[in-house]
Order: C-alpha cells, then sequence, then structure tokens
C-alpha cells in the first residue's frame, strides 16, 4: 500500500517545495542551489582529469589498468551523481502544512484535554521524532540535518540515498587518490613533457587541484558516512543527538534501524534506483492513500 503526501485541509496535492509537474520535490533555495552546482562542477572537473589526462593517454602503454580503472571511475561517479539526485528531489518525509485545524483536530478524534505537538510555524501536526526545518520551510519527520550540498533534509524517505551519496562519494575520492600518485609516479620515474598530453606546468596544477579535491571530498564525506551510520545503528538522528533528547520512542535494535533505511539486506542496498522494501505504514491522518 502506498502512502502519498496529501493536506487534509485542502484535499489534494501539496505544491509547496515541488516541480516538474508536481513530481519531484525541489527545495528553491538559492545557496543549496548554488552548492549543487558545485558539487556537479566538482565531480565534471575530476572527470576531465582522470579521463583526459591520466587514463585515456596511458591507455595504450597500460590497456588493462586503463579499461578496469575507467569502468571502475565511471560507475562510481554515475552511482554517485544519481544518488544525489534521489536525494535532492526525494521527499524527505515532510508533514502537510496547515492540518492543525479545529476541523483537522476533530478529524483525527483528538479529544478535549489530549495532548498532542503542533508547528507553529507551518502550522501543523507533528508526528513523534518530526522537526521543522526553516529552509525547507516544513516540518520534516526523523529529519537528520538540512545538507546544502543536496539542497535538500535529511530526513525518513531518502537518507538511503545520502548514505549512497556518502558512500559513492568517498570511494570515488579515494579512487582518484590512487590514480593521482600513479600518474605522479610514472611522471617522476619519467618524462613530465611525455608522461601527459598537457605541458608540465599545467599537469602539476591539475593533479595538485584533484589531489585537494580528493582529500578534501573524502575526508568529509568519510566523516558524514560514519555518522550516519553512528546514527542509524543508535535509532537517533544529527538533531536528536545534537539536542541531547531523550528516547520518548521504542527503540529498534540495530538490525531493525538499519532495515528501516535500507530494507532487508540484498544488492538493492547499494542501489539508488530501488526503494526500502521495508516501509512503515504511518497513520493515515497525516496522508491519504
Amino acid at each position: 500500500m502506498h502512502y502519498s503526501y496529501s493536506s487534509l485541509s485542502t484535499g489534494g496535492v501539496d505544491q509547496h517545495n515541488r516541480c516538474l509537474g508536481n513530481r519531484a520535490w525541489c527545495v528553491k533555495d538559492i545557496c543549496g542551489i548554488v552548492c549543487v552546482i558545485m558539487t556537479w562542477l566538482l565531480i565534471l572537473f575530476a572527470e576531465f582529469v582522470v579521463c583526459g589526462l591520466i587514463l585515456l593517454p596511458s591507455y595504450r602503454n597500460y590497456s588493462l589498468f586503463s579499461s578496469i580503472n575507467m569502468f571502475i571511475f565511471q560507475a562510481l561517479a554515475f552511482l554517485a551523481f544519481v544518488s544525489h539526485l534521489r536525494t535532492m528531489l526525494s521527499d524527505p518525509g515532510a508533514v502537510p502544512r496547515g492540518n492543525a485545524t479545529k476541523e483537522m483536530i476533530e478529524q483525527m478524534g483528538y479529544r478535549e484535554g489530549q495532548m498532542f505537538y503542533k508547528c507553529p510555524k507551518c502550522c501543523s501536526i507533528k508526528p513523534d521524532r518530526a522537526h521543522h526545518c526553516s529552509v525547507c520551510q516544513r516540518c520534516i519527520r526523523k529529519m537528520d540535518h538540512h545538507c546544502p550540498w543536496v539542497n535538500n533534509c535529511v530526513g525518513e524517505n531518502n537518507q538511503k540515498y545520502f548514505v549512497l551519496f556518502t558512500f559513492y562519494i568517498a570511494s570515488i575520492s579515494v579512487h582518484t587518490l590512487f590514480l593521482v600518485m600513479t600518474q605522479f609516479a610514472e611522471c617522476v620515474r619519467g618524462d613530465w613533457r611525455t608522461c601527459s598530453t598537457y605541458s608540465p606546468p599545467t599537469t602539476i596544477f591539475l593533479l595538485l587541484f584533484l589531489t585537494f579535491e580528493g582529500l578534501m571530498f573524502g575526508i568529509f564525506t568519510i566523516i558524514m558516512l560514519l555518522s550516519q551510520l553512528n546514527a542509524i545503528l543508535n535509532d537517533q538522528t544529527g538533531i536528536e543527538q545534537l539536542k541531547k533528547e531523550e528516547a520518548r520512542w521504542a527503540k529498534k535494535s540495530r538490525l531493525k534501524s538499519i532495515q528501516s533505511v535500507f530494507g532487508r539486506f540484498s544488492l538493492a542496498w547499494f542501489s539508488p534506483f530501488t526503494e526500502p522494501s521495508c516501509r512503515h505504514k504511518f497513520s493515515t491522518h497525516f496522508y491519504s492513500v
């Protein structure tokens, strides 16, 4: 059974933060859009240097080495790009705005004096573990944090894609550093004028900048990946850890926590094209079938 995100107050699909004919989630934040463009440009720069300077020119001499590494690099880059898109264009788990009306409260069956949480900023009834994001201007279920590099919140519905994005960027960074060291070693052993199709100063600049990019993104994404996995295993989001919130919910085991994000173990864990097979059934007060 699939639950679509619908606002009961309007009877239709909430078009806030939506684009592409209401088929995709889009946060219209200038800072986030700039960060997304920078991320894509840095991936393209790595593509240019790795393919145009390191692998393709040496194809004749090291055809097997170049072919294997070209396949690995392109596969990682493609999966990283798709994971980034899925994280950016997926609804992170937004609670419909404006559902905290008197009519909705009565329809949900709340009795007089019964306690529930209402967000004063988006006028919504907040489910447990939901937090308001000032950039998305919505309450997000199990919000971990808002990441400008994907121009979106990381929440209940897109955490898998964000973890995959950090994993593949970390992998491509390590692979890139290996290729840069290989190229440096070849140039040092031979002649800088013949080890590259570019002039020695240009070759050194491109390799050094790619090294800096690989180190920066590698360290950042590895730290982020480990923090995400730690939060998932402990069934506690980044915001809950930061605010040191006491667990008012029944914490799941580590296996159940991982399955709630990735689904049952299979190769689909590593695919940004598949959704987790285990999805929670949320209250129909918030979602229409």
